[in-house]
């Protein structure tokens, strides 16, 4: 596993933030932007899975590292049943809802990687050299 100094370095952060700036747009749309609690709850859970990832690595130890890695994963899920939501009620089309869905998929995919690969390598992460 090669050595990351930022989190913004993870391929992981990265995709999250792609997903989360692809959410704001569509919640400015139509009778999305009206529906003002369910607007900050999608923002609010795809800007969870950055934020998790990113205070897990700020921790500094792979067990606390894995945990937010879990939350930012449970986070991506959140925001999967949401796209359903938001497509039942019309606010998406079913090209928008497929791309943003897709998306989740992959990203809970590359998240779950991610944890294996930390359990599995020998680092344990600064906090307990």
């Amino acid at each position: 596993m090669a050595t990351i100094k930022d989190f913004e370095d993870l391929v992981i952060f990265q995709k999250a933030r792609e997903l989360s700036a692809k959410i704001y747009p569509l919640t400015k749309k139509g009778d999305f932007k009206l529906d003002s609690r369910f607007v900050q709850q999608i923002r609010a859970a795809s800007g969870s899975i950055m934020d998790n990832i990113a205070e897990g690595f700020e921790r500094t130890g792979n067990k606390e590292f894995i945990n937010f890695l879990y939350i930012a994963k449970g986070s991506c899920g959140e925001v999967r049943s949401q796209l359903i939501r938001a497509k039942d009620a019309g606010y998406l089309t079913q090209e928008e809802y497929d791309e943003l869905y897709t998306e989740c998929r992959k990203l809970s995919a590359s998240i779950m990687n991610f944890i294996k690969e930390i359990k599995a390598s020998d680092i344990t992460g600064a906090k307990y050299k």
